[in-house]
């Protein structure tokens, strides 16, 4: 039964080990950098492990990626560091920081973040980017009721009709449709300083600045280097997804960037940059959010041990000698079985030569039974020379033995004086 346990344990781990993996990552909107570098890594950790099928799923945003990965629709989601996630929610990586991004048009007379009470907003009021402003007008005393939201898809072409006084986006700086709107003259940057008070509430923030130029370097856009706050975009995945696959995808993301790179379209070649910014997640994301035990694996690959770093062949090992040395317990015990049987069978005839001689009235049949006990040693003395029978069954036989020629003895001894009295008489 142990033998059967353990081959059948050894199956089920290799089929485990060569199954196929399905993994649905949500990422953002199609034309995203979550989304791009999503679908550049689905195409190259697909053909590195040939078992391995992504689904790449455009998604609102953050918001809703958190929620489909907490409900089980998505094994793996892109999202900003400062939306908490789900208790089911695990780091991978980091990818790269998101800027907050706020635009006004050029004759605006708002010159800081404060003078956009009351003002409208071109934001949608969901997702991430949604919660991000919020967390900011929170710093500076105002709330939701504080602005106005346009809530179309097109805001930001609303905004440049002037249907709204500002844009909100949070974005990875020299993103292509901020930038778009920055190179048609009409629009400024402004300033969201104080990052450093806000990561007192909320960690996930980090003073950045938007340099001179980042957008058009003649006339420079924007004009002069500008504060604003940065979160990371992680990649979570669900507590529960299976180790295997989380660690290719972060091997992927870690070792084949240029690879990556290169399945990333000419059309959104400013995403190509990001994928040098990636790295292990850490306290600094603010989610609280431990890291995916699959990418613990990956990051603590050279802290491994041998037999960590070979588990596999380990075990396939040890359960290997775990499964010789039964057999070789079993045969042990059936060597020892047919020893003593052989044994038993020997001191069965002893015994019944034993009741022979005590019913012997001749001393001719006690001859012939003393000659079949000598024959029986000298069978017995060369089993245990050959193994077929053990140490403790010979020392055994020949106590029986011995009982066996001492009854002869005696009972010779009996019929001669028997004997003897007849012929006196």
């Amino acid at each position: 039964m142990l033998s059967v346990l353990l081959v059948a344990g050894v199956a089920i781990g290799l089929v485990q080990h060569h199954r196929n993996w399905k993994l649905t990552i949500a990422a953002g909107g199609r034309s995203g950098e979550s989304f791009v570098l999503a679908q550049a890594l689905k195409t190259v950790a697909e053909r590195h492990h040939p078992e391995l099928a992504i689904v790449v799923r455009e998604t609102g945003g953050t918001a809703e990626n958190l929620a489909l990965l907490e409900s089980g629709q998505a094994d793996v989601a892109t999202a900003q560091a400062d939306v908490p996630a789900g208790k089911s929610a695990r780091l991978i990586a980091s990818l790269y920081a998101d800027a907050f991004q706020l635009l006004v048009r050029s004759g605006s007379p708002i010159r800081a973040f404060p003078d956009l009470a009351g003002k409208r907003i071109a934001l949608p009021t969901k997702g991430g980017q949604f919660q991000s402003f919020l967390n900011v007008a929170d710093h500076f005393g105002f709330d939701r009721a504080s602005f106005e939201f346009l809530e179309d898809d097109e805001s930001g072409a609303a905004f440049l009709e002037g249907r709204a006084d500002a844009l909100f986006r949070v974005r990875a700086m020299g993103n292509p449709s901020i930038g778009k709107l920055a190179r048609d003259g009409k629009v400024r940057l402004i300033p969201i300083e104080q990052a450093a008070a806000m990561r007192i509430r909320t960690p996930a923030f980090q003073p950045a600045v938007i340099p001179q130029g980042a957008y058009l370097g003649n006339p420079p856009i924007p004009v002069t280097d500008t504060p604003t706050v940065v979160v990371q975009r992680t990649l979570m995945a669900r507590v529960d997804t299976p180790a295997e696959p989380i660690r290719w995808l972060t091997a992927n993301l870690i070792e084949d960037r240029e690879e990556i790179a290169h399945e990333i379209p000419d059309a959104y070649a400013e995403v190509r940059p990001l994928l040098a910014s990636i790295r292990k997640p850490d306290d600094s994301s603010g989610l609280g959010a431990g890291i995916h035990s699959g990418a613990i694996e990956y990051y603590d690959k050279d802290k491994l041990s041998f037999v960590q770093d070979h588990a596999d062949f380990v075990a396939l090992i040890f359960s290997a000698i775990v499964l010789a040395a039964s057999w070789l317990w079993e045969l042990k015990r059936w060597l020892g079985r047919k020893q003593k049987n052989r044994a038993d069978a020997y001191n069965h005839q002893m015994i019944q030569l034993m009741c022979q001689a005590q019913a012997a009235a001749s001393e001719s049949d006690l001859s012939r039974i003393r000659k079949e006990l000598m024959s029986i040693l000298i069978v017995s003395v060369n089993d245990l020379d050959e193994d077929r029978i053990s140490e403790e069954s010979f020392q055994s036989l020949r106590a029986i033995w011995q009982i066996s020629v001492d009854a002869v003895r005696e009972r010779t001894a009996l019929v001669q004086a028997d004997a003897a009295h007849q012929g006196l008489g």
